[in-house]
């Protein structure tokens, strides 16, 4: 009995906020290390199958970076990145797309689905739900090509609408079909933010093998558990933020520019990250919010 009270004062607590993300869309994006951890990755989508269970609509977008590198190391191919970028040749591509599509999209929905959900993948080798241009860098003013690489110019806001209203989970793998024909090569982190954005979610969750945001990152007592859009570009400006984590809080600050409620930054390693950032009171990673008018 005394080990079923506290169980039962978390459910307690979850109740509030249940009833008032009921029927709200919250985009989940999956990258990191995490999903080189089959437990990691599983604890993730347990909990986006109980938020689904309890009438929220989530939506999951997911990287798989790792994969890729492998899959192109293994096959022969040299990997190079430029600024950041992966370099994206057509045989970059090809192998890319296949490890995106039919080894992790297709891992992701078949777990959902073998958990009892009702999960469906949307990526270019079916119903894409993304359409992009190519984009390319600078450098001295100079124009820098990282080949098929592109940005996100539209979402199927409509199909994701309804199919999280028929109570499916709408997987996302980060190809986009380009305007001009031909497939790009997307950053996950921004397709998860474009996502949030075209859906007007009520969340973005970024869940990944990082901390949220520290001002030391050799200190973990250092993690900021709230910040502003404004708070967040003060901080790039001031190398507290760089990296791996740009990307990160990039997409946060559009998806919040899209009318997203809120934004979060949790480490997925933590058993069940997901549900104690969104379901309790503390939360555990950084949760951005908008400037204040």
């Amino acid at each position: 009995m005394e080990q079923a009270i506290p169980k039962a004062a978390a459910l307690i607590e979850a109740l509030g906020y249940i009833q008032k993300f009921r029927g709200k869309r919250v985009v989940v994006k999956m990258g990191g290390t995490l999903m080189d951890d089959p437990k990691a990755e599983g604890k993730i989508l347990t909990d986006v199958l109980f938020m689904a269970t309890v009438g929220i609509h989530p939506i999951v977008v997911h990287g798989g970076g790792k994969e890729i590198s492998r899959a192109l190391a293994e096959s022969g191919f040299e990997t190079r990145f430029v600024q950041g970028r992966r370099y994206t040749d057509k045989n970059t591509l090809t192998v890319a797309e296949h490890i995106l599509c039919n080894v992790i999209n297709a891992r992701l929905v078949a777990a959902l689905n073998r958990m009892g959900g009702k999960a469906m993948g949307l990526h270019s080798l079916s119903s894409g739900v993304l359409s992009g241009e190519q984009v390319f860098l600078q450098e001295e003013g100079r124009r820098i090509d990282v080949g098929l690489v592109g940005k996100v110019t539209h979402v199927n806001a409509e199909l994701l609408r309804v199919l999280c209203n028929a109570g499916t989970v709408p997987v996302i793998a980060p190809i986009a079909y380009a305007l001009g024909g031909g497939k790009l090569n997307v950053n996950a982190d921004e397709v998860a933010g474009e996502v949030a954005a075209a859906v007007a979610a009520d969340k973005l969750v970024v869940v990944s093998d990082t901390h949220g945001i520290r001002r030391d990152l050799n200190d973990p007592n250092s993690q900021i558990s709230e910040v502003t859009g404004a708070q967040i570009k003060q901080l790039i400006d001031e190398g507290v933020i760089s990296g791996g984590m740009l990307p990160k809080v990039a997409a946060c600050l559009r998806a919040l520019e899209g009318d997203v409620g809120r934004a979060h930054i949790i480490d997925g390693r933590i058993d069940h990250a997901l549900l104690l950032e969104i379901y309790t009171d503390k939360g555990i990673g950084t949760l951005i919010t908008k400037d204040k008018p």
